[in-house]
């Protein structure tokens, strides 16, 4: 099935959101695509009569199975895109998102699976975020937010919350990325922000704000 740019661009933005809510809403979808109510009803329409999507008006709207093995595609080619950015050209993980973005239009099926090969089928792309593989599966993470880890628990961040550049700007400031060892040392009650201990590095203090932001799995 072919899809215009747009259309790939909904299909996946309501994958996201299904990650949180079963039927998603029509102000949902247009906050998070910056679009209007109306440009959103007369896309779900399209969706719709292509089978991709079920639609109620006023009920919300899912994803069918063929919308979601589509939206999946989307996700896996973003992912590798944003790998290959990353580790093969040497951009910032604070920088590949909107490149990627572009470049998940490229359907070419052969095309994504060479670029599979070619980075040694990665699971996880920079931010942590799994790349489903070709037949659709996703590896999960087991994981907890940083804000949950137990005191003096050894830990490494396995992904962040949002991508958003001056989220992904701070926590390079800070020298947080991905793999990065990690104990919480003490919380502060007053405001829920942490000391944390970062390997070979002094403890620095984090909002809560930045901490819900992230996520580690205990090593």
């Amino acid at each position: 099935m072919t899809l215009t740019y747009t259309e790939e661009d909904y299909i996946k933005g309501i994958y996201h959101l299904q990650q949180t809510y079963n039927t998603v809403s029509t102000n949902q979808l247009a906050s998070l695509l910056e679009a209007t109510p109306a440009s959103i009803t007369d896309m779900l329409k399209k969706l719709k009569a292509k089978k991709l999507l079920n639609y109620e008006k006023y009920k919300g709207f899912h994803l069918t199975a063929e919308g979601k093995k589509l939206s999946v595609n989307i996700v896996r080619r973003h992912r590798l895109w944003e790998y290959f950015l990353v580790e093969k050209l040497q951009f910032g993980w604070d920088e590949v998102h909107e490149v990627a973005e572009e470049l998940e239009h490229i359907t070419s099926k052969k095309l994504v699976e060479k670029l599979d090969a070619f980075l040694g089928h990665p699971r996880f792309d920079p931010h942590g975020d799994p790349i489903p593989d070709n037949n659709g599966k996703i590896t999960p993470h087991i994981q907890l937010n940083l804000i949950d880890l137990p005191l003096n628990t050894p830990a490494e961040i396995c992904s962040v919350g949002s991508q958003s550049s001056s989220l992904l700007e701070l926590l390079n400031h800070k020298h947080i990325n991905i793999g990065t060892r990690v104990e919480v040392k003490r919380r502060f009650g007053f405001d829920r922000s942490l000391e944390i201990k970062l390997k070979n590095q002094p403890a620095i203090t984090l909002s809560q704000q930045l901490a819900q932001a992230l996520f580690v799995k205990t090593i």
